[in-house]
């Protein structure tokens, strides 16, 4: 038995501790990942998980969405932008279900992929660009042990060994300070 990786994105034990067990939670952080805090973004998955009783992306995909969107809304709400971003979640679900069997996983690793390939199935997710996927490939390799070949240049500067330039850097109190610091004076 391979021990879960701690992650340490919302800054609560249990938004952190789903992240780190659940694929999909951790690709639903990542995308609410945009003008909120990073806390807040990584904490959505929890409160989704919550509401919905757990998450899967085929329940996801298929639910109505008003309904949806409402879930996305009750207060504290999931996100800033709740209507929006709830359609990203939705589209993001709908597009694991229709290319990796609702496997959020099946994204990094169906076929044994390289790192440029996982960039490039990254980047064919719905909210995903250039920076986004970069991240997320250097918050795999950086954090979860998920090293395809070519993960590192794949990722671009986001892959580089001892950086502060985003959320695949953070893993303590003390990273996450340095990586603000970063942000700012860039």
């Amino acid at each position: 038995m391979t021990a879960t990786p701690s992650l340490r994105l919302a800054g609560e034990p249990e938004a952190d501790q789903l992240l780190a067990e659940q694929p999909l939670a951790l690709l639903i952080g990542i995308l609410l990942d945009q003008q909120v805090p990073m806390e807040s973004a990584f904490a959505g998955p929890k409160k989704l998980a919550d509401r919905l009783g757990g998450l899967d992306a085929r329940s996801i995909a298929q639910a109505d969405p008003d309904e949806f969107a409402s879930v996305f809304a009750t207060s504290p709400a999931v996100h800033r932008f709740p209507g929006s971003m709830a359609k990203r979640v939705q589209a993001l679900c709908q597009t694991l279900l229709d290319k990796y069997d609702g496997r959020a996983e099946g994204v990094w690793s169906d076929g044994d992929p390289d790192g440029r390939e996982v960039l490039r199935r990254l980047k064919g997710l719905p909210g995903f660009g250039d920076q986004k996927a970069q991240v997320f490939l250097a918050l795999l390799g950086k954090q979860l042990g998920v090293r395809p070949e070519g993960w590192r240049e794949a990722a671009g500067r986001y892959g580089q060994e001892g950086t502060r330039l985003s959320t695949a850097d953070v893993v303590d109190e003390q990273t996450r300070a340095e990586m603000r610091e970063t942000k700012k004076s860039s």
